[in-house]
């Protein structure tokens, strides 16, 4: 993944133009392979590497970007403004082939969604906004709205590939400060607080299974026979972790989580998803949570020890966390993705992610710099986006 610091936006007008100047300077069609049908030319030219493919041709460029190409991972983040008190955050995406920051459309909310980053009460910290990873598919959970109130009454879904956001079943209760995770393409949400503490909430978990309504790229909330909607779980034993905006790591059939961030005292727990079981944390596993977590396909928990700047990845025969490899870029991490033998981090201060390629030998980490002026607040790894606007890429 290359560097960037510019963010593109492309309009519809603009495309309309583009398209209709590329059709008037060729004249004749312009195959992918001479000599091959498309079809079968897709299929050959889909073992090659898109950055490959990016950089050879127009037609190869916009195929890349096509609806019918394998999609490539990329990196989703929410930015906010690096100099500015304002509660403004962009959702962006950052291309790893064209080496860009785009912004995604605004969920279509009337009134449109507004989210607290800072509030007079949290002077030294910012407020956080809890969004997961399911599906192929972005879900915004959680966050606060004006007056310290939960912002969302249901998640917000964005899909890549259809770029469009669509609304999921409603909350049971509406949260903020929660546990926030998914597992097996089902999301879960447990204990926080709700426009007040409540004990009751604060022990509670629920769930949303995605699957009986997504395909692996695409979900359909208007299937009449498939009905989403949040169920109860068994519950907390207590409201501990009602404390922070905590990330509970999807791994090997089970939900793991920790009470508090960094080195401070902590207490962990697993939740069974199969047996909706909940039970202690292994004590090595526990004692080398120092920092954000996220497991590569749900099979590998990796983590940082943030004041060493350590990439880990955990060893359940041992109970004990394997070093990767340690680097000043990684000091202070604030999250954390795993996707396609890539672990990318959010720098300190949210000053770039950091993306470490944990399959070469020996791992290899590079750094996505931010847009101009912005901060990173999180990251996720998910399918690029469908161009609708493909041709404006042979412009880059």
């Amino acid at each position: 993944m290359n560097n960037s610091t510019t963010i593109t936006v492309a309009s519809a007008d603009t495309v309309a133009v583009k398209r209709r100047k590329k059709l008037h300077q060729h004249n004749q069609y312009e195959s992918l392979i001479p000599g091959l049908p498309d079809d079968i030319a897709q299929i050959c030219l889909s073992h090659v590497q898109p950055s490959t493919l990016y950089s050879v041709c127009q037609s190869w460029r916009r195929l890349v970007y096509s609806p019918s190409f394998p999609p490539f991972l990329s990196i989703y983040s929410l930015l906010k403004p690096s100099k500015s008190e304002e509660n403004s955050v962009q959702f962006a995406n950052f291309d790893p082939i064209s080496a860009k920051w785009n912004l995604l459309p605004p969920p279509p909310l009337n009134p449109p969604l507004r989210l607290l980053l800072r509030h007079r009460s949290f002077i030294s910290r910012h407020l956080p906004i809890q969004s997961v990873s399911v599906s192929g598919n972005f879900i915004l959970l959680a966050a606060t709205t004006d007056p310290l109130l939960p912002a969302l009454s249901r998640p917000l879904v964005f899909n890549p590939l259809t770029r469009k956001w669509i609304s999921g079943p409603r909350f049971e209760t509406p949260r903020r400060w929660c546990v926030a995770g998914a597992s097996q393409g089902v999301v879960y949400v447990a204990s926080g607080i709700g426009s007040s503490y409540n004990p009751e909430v604060a022990r509670s978990v629920e769930k949303w299974d995605l699957k009986s309504n997504c395909t692996k790229y695409s979900c359909n909330q208007h299937d009449k026979n498939k009905v989403w909607k949040w169920e109860k779980m068994s519950g907390l034993k207590d409201g501990k972790f009602s404390r922070e905006a905590i990330e509970a790591v999807g791994w090997r059939g089970k939900l793991c989580m920790v009470n508090v961030q960094g080195d401070a005292a902590k207490e962990g727990i697993i939740y069974d998803v199969g047996s909706d079981t909940w039970q202690e944390m292994p004590e090595g596993m526990l004692v080398g949570w120092r920092g954000p977590a996220a497991a590569m396909e749900e099979e590998v928990i990796y983590t940082v020890d943030e004041s060493k700047g350590a990439l880990r990845k955990y060893g359940p025969g041992s109970d004990s966390w394997i070093m990767i490899l340690e680097n000043e870029m990684l000091k202070g991490a604030q999250h954390m993705a795993a996707a396609g033998g890539r672990v990318c981090v959010v720098c300190g201060g949210g000053d770039g992610i950091a993306v470490v390629d944990v399959t070469a030998e020996p791992p290899s980490l590079v750094v996505v710099e931010t847009p101009v002026g912005f901060q990173v607040l999180d990251v996720h790894i998910l399918p690029r986006m469908n161009q609708l606007d493909s041709e404006s890429k042979d412009e880059c």
